[in-house]
């Protein structure tokens, strides 16, 4: 299954429908994680709030391809985009396991093959090679296999990225 977060807004919905199976606005029309962890242990990949976004652990755990695509916000993502991985954090467990020759969760839907993460916006050098890390450890984290990291300056190139 390909799934894209985004947060470019709707004009882009219709675009990016015919590039995944499964569309994630990055609206901001959910609440924030609350980091009461009922998504590990008490109702496993399911979050308690009752908004869009209820399922997305699920969703993004069974992803094969995960594509997010952010505005940068000082070498990181965009804090809409940024909410929706925040509240994914159940698609881990809350047990630890080794990973990459360091300590993580173990993950509740095992191992994906590609995250494709798109920056776009006003970056400078040292954002972008922060930005690049932060993909790779949400990579790892997440259990990707690859992990693609791509910046454009102009949204119009977009398309040709996915």
């Amino acid at each position: 299954m390909r799934v894209i977060i985004h947060d470019l807004g709707k004009q882009y919905d219709g675009l990016l429908k015919n590039k995944c199976d499964c569309l994630i606005r990055a609206d901001g029309r959910y609440a924030p994680c609350q980091g009461c962890f009922n998504c590990w242990t008490k109702h496993p990949a399911r979050c308690f709030m009752g908004d869009s976004l209820q399922e997305v652990c699920r969703i993004v755990g069974r992803a094969d391809e995960l594509i997010i695509i952010s505005e940068n916000c000082y070498g990181s993502y965009g804090p809409n985009v940024k909410n929706i991985i925040d509240r994914s954090i159940g698609i881990s467990k809350p047990l630890s396991t080794y990973r990459g020759r360091q300590m993580h969760h173990k993950l509740r839907y095992g191992m994906h093959k590609l995250i494709h993460v798109i920056a776009y916006g006003a970056i400078t050098e040292d954002e972008k090679e922060t930005f690049s890390l932060l993909a790779e450890r949400n990579a790892l984290n997440f259990g990707f296999e690859n992990l693609q990291f791509t910046y454009i300056d102009n949204i119009d190139s977009l398309e040709s990225c996915i």
